[in-house]
């Protein structure tokens, strides 16, 4: 089965960009444990505008419950925005932090 808006066999591929006051505050080390929490792939890594980019892989549902999360009432900082767009899948493993 070919891969469809980032979907593929009940998986998914993200990309978030995350706007805010979401750098130094401890950002990335949130999303980490959320992803791992649900069992996702992927990273979230600081950008020079000031931004994080969160990539999160997996079973479609956990993603759209980390992706939830990122905007929460628990995620460290002051978040403004989270622009999503969906990648192919990749296979990706583990999970980094940059």
């Amino acid at each position: 089965m070919g891969t469809v808006s980032g979907q593929q066999d009940g998986r998914r591929r993200v990309v978030a960009l995350v706007s805010g006051s979401v750098q130094g505050v401890g950002y990335r080390w949130f999303v980490r444990g959320r992803a791992a929490d649900a069992g996702l792939t992927g990273s979230a890594t600081n950008l020079s505008d000031g931004r994080v980019e969160v990539v999160l892989e997996g079973p479609d549902a956990a993603v759209a419950a980390v992706l939830a999360d990122l905007q929460g009432p628990r995620a460290p900082g002051a978040v403004t925005a989270v622009d999503v767009r969906d990648e192919p899948i990749r296979g990706s493993t583990g999970f980094t932090t940059a």
